[in-house]
């Protein structure tokens, strides 16, 4: 059982310094409440996603990665 923590934390671990780079490598979004409402819309027609979509997912990616692997080190840990 305790490699399985290992093993939980280590990924973790990784998934929250591959959070922390991605998010710090996205641009910030200041356009207000008008890019909020119009800025998806015009992206969608582009054809093939760029990279600010790109790091967008993922960052979503990670994000569940880190979330599921707290929640399954917090279970393995309280046994």
């Amino acid at each position: 059982m305790q490699i399985v923590k290992i093993l939980l934390m280590t990924i973790q671990t990784v998934a929250a310094i591959g959070l922390i780079a991605v998010v710090m490598s996205q641009t910030t979004k200041s356009e207000g409440l008008s890019g909020t409402i119009g800025g998806k819309t015009s992206a969608s027609w582009r054809g093939k996603p760029g990279l600010e979509e790109k790091l967008d997912q993922f960052t979503k990616i990670l994000a569940w990665a880190f979330m599921i692997a707290s929640a399954l080190v917090y279970i393995v840990s309280s046994k």
